[in-house]
């Protein structure tokens, strides 16, 4: 039998191994001479939004308002050491000037467990760069004109179902605003009538919402994939996606194959990704399997429909609360309708003046997430700091906090349109306002989100008024589980017939 002190021994080794795996690390920053939070042991500086105790948008605007001197500071997501950056200039340096240096986003591919995961927004840039070229084309001003009329039918529908629901009763606005941005990603992406507006069973509808919601499913899969990218790739040997995957991957290739068989052809996100399939020798480095495929219509899906839909949904929110921003924003969407004869069209979209100031507004009191992330794809040394991190380190942008610094954006609680005049914007640094990211790789599909979230206001409000009501939730606070910012318990809001 083993010894009392050799197992004291063993016991003063195995503590001192676990010592040096909890704090073997922490150095980091220290060494660089980069300021930052002290970390715990296992969970570095994210205990609160690990345990889902703090919104990642509250969690990044404390650390950013805690070292608001520092041009970056240094964190860790566990163990791993993670570079917090706010100041404008070397933001740029990330987006823009050395983008070639941060190309990736940060994000892992996992092929096994998610399927649908190896799409253009989370691709790493060996797959990214040849493939973002090919997918572009589809979002420019021309083919989003050629969409218009579809996006038009689509608004008729919600016209229809507003009549039905502006009874003087709390709405929940977010339901209301996701059934149209799914029917048009529909008809525009898949070429299908999803009639989530006309259909409360609708299937796409429901696939929708099983994205995004904060179960305990996809909040178990987001911390193990955050922190534990290695255990969660394992996962797919025991626990692949089998809710959203399947679905999405029959979708396509049904389409695919039945457009093939009767040789139809339509301007949409389909047809485009069936042209790429018969040529592959166009791109390099990518087998266009048809999960592949999938995936890159499944990330259309699913941001194009959520984030124009919550963006949707914040403006509502913000206007039923500043019904003279409400009122001044109906009379300019009467002045166009009053110009076109009420026929609505693409161009007056874009030339709504104030239209597009409560859109900018919101997305600055509201952008989709919290931060924007990039990962060095070689050694990177900030020159006017002469700090250096190595290949392979991600970088945080902390977009929230700085859509709220009140340096930048006085008094930033206040919902105010006129922040985004021509002179204001002039005055600002262009990295100040990031909601679509910035550089060559920013949102792909910007100019569609634009088009269906401001299709949608107009419906809205031509002919309905919105106001708050008992169940509106007064402050907006966020969901702690969510991925993308989502407000906690809904948005409900009273739409009444004007």
């Amino acid at each position: 039998m083993a010894s009392y002190f050799e197992i004291l021994c063993g016991v003063v080794v195995l503590l001192l191994a676990l010592y040096y795996y909890c704090y073997s690390s922490y150095d980091f920053w220290k060494k660089r001479g980069v300021p930052g939070p002290k970390p715990l042991p296992f969970f570095g500086n994210t205990k609160d939004i690990m345990l889902i105790r703090m919104s990642m948008a509250h969690f990044v605007q404390d650390i950013y308002e805690t070292y608001r001197h520092e041009p970056m500071v240094g964190l860790f997501m566990s163990r791993k050491p993670v570079l917090f950056l706010k100041d404008l200039d070397l933001i740029k340096d990330i987006l823009i000037r050395d983008f070639s240096k941060f190309a990736d986003r940060g994000f892992n591919v996992h092929e096994k467990t998610e399927p649908l995961s190896p799409n253009l927004f989370n691709l790493e840039s060996e797959r990214w760069r040849p493939l973002r070229p090919k997918l572009s084309p589809i979002f420019t001003s021309g083919k989003l004109k050629d969409m218009f009329p579809l996006m038009l039918e689509c608004s008729a529908h919600l016209e229809n179902y507003l009549d039905k629901v502006a009874k003087g009763v709390p709405v929940e606005i977010r339901d209301l605003t996701a059934k149209f941005t799914t029917d048009v990603i529909g008809t525009c992406a898949f070429g299908i009538e999803m009639n989530a507006i006309a259909e409360e069973d609708s299937e796409f509808r429901r696939m929708g919402k099983k994205i995004f919601a904060a179960d305990t499913e996809n909040v178990l899969r987001l911390k193990v994939k955050q922190y534990s990218p290695k255990f969660y790739d394992l996962l797919g040997y025991i626990l692949p996606d089998r809710r959203i995957a399947p679905f999405f991957t029959k979708v396509v290739t049904d389409t695919i194959k039945y457009r093939k068989q009767h040789d139809l052809s339509r301007p949409d996100f389909i047809n485009m990704l069936m042209e790429l399939q018969k040529h592959p020798e166009k791109i390099d480095n990518i087998e266009l399997t048809n999960s592949f495929l999938t995936a890159q219509a499944f990330v259309f899906f699913a941001a194009g429909f959520e984030t124009s839909s919550s963006a949707m949904s914040n403006a509502l929110y913000e206007l039923a609360q500043n019904h003279e921003i409400q009122n001044k924003l109906r009379a300019e969407i009467k002045e166009y309708y009053d110009k076109s004869d009420g026929e609505l069209k693409y161009e007056d979209i874009k030339d709504m003046e104030y239209l597009d100031k409560v859109f900018k507004e919101t997305l600055r009191k509201y952008p989709a997430g919290p931060i924007i992330m990039r990962k060095a794809t070689s050694d990177y040394t900030f020159e006017s700091v002469k700090v250096t991190i190595p290949k392979l380190m991600v970088v945080w942008i902390p977009l929230f906090a700085l859509h709220w610094d009140a340096n930048i954006y006085p008094n930033p609680d206040k919902f105010d349109p006129e922040r985004f005049s021509e002179e204001a914007v002039a005055a600002r640094h262009p990295m100040a306002y990031l909601p679509f990211g910035d550089g060559p790789r920013n949102c792909i599909g910007a100019r569609f989100a634009v088009t269906q979230t401001k299709l949608g206001l107009i419906k809205i409000l031509r002919n309905h008024k919105v106001d708050v009501c008992e169940k509106t939730e007064i402050p907006y606070e966020f969901d702690p589980g969510a991925f993308l910012l989502a407000p906690k318990n809904g948005i409900y809001l009273k739409i009444s017939k004007i």
